[in-house]
């Protein structure tokens, strides 16, 4: 179902329903100065810089599927990697924060209901 090695996908929809049935954990990873303009309520964020340095995941991750999110997915992909390196089962979302704005699934931020991430 979840991808453990390589770069798996998944739609909005689907890591929607895994996040709010608790079967997996989203992580945002925009940078600090991206996350205003885009975010999904409630989910941890863990900038790619950080990420890439090592740092350890959410306390709410741990043996858990973690489907990453960016603004419109291609370095969630790169995220993906570097996670499934470390032995996390993970995905990204396909269209990232964009695509959940447009299938109207939950993202919070100044733009936002125009229809707009940066």
């Amino acid at each position: 179902m979840f991808c453990r090695r390589g770069a798996g996908r998944r739609t909005p929809a689907q890591a929607h329903r895994h996040t709010s049935g608790g079967r997996s954990v989203l992580l945002t990873v925009r940078t600090a100065g991206e996350r205003p303009a885009g975010y999904v309520p409630g989910a941890p964020h863990l900038p790619p810089s950080r990420l890439t340095a090592g740092a350890g995941l959410p306390d709410t991750a741990p043996g858990k599927p973690v489907p990453t999110i960016r603004r419109g997915g291609r370095r969630s992909r790169e995220a993906v990697k570097v996670l499934a390196g470390g032995g996390v089962e993970a995905h990204d979302v396909a269209g990232g924060i964009a695509a959940r704005v447009r299938d109207g699934l939950p993202v919070t931020g100044r733009n936002v209901s125009a229809g707009v991430i940066s």
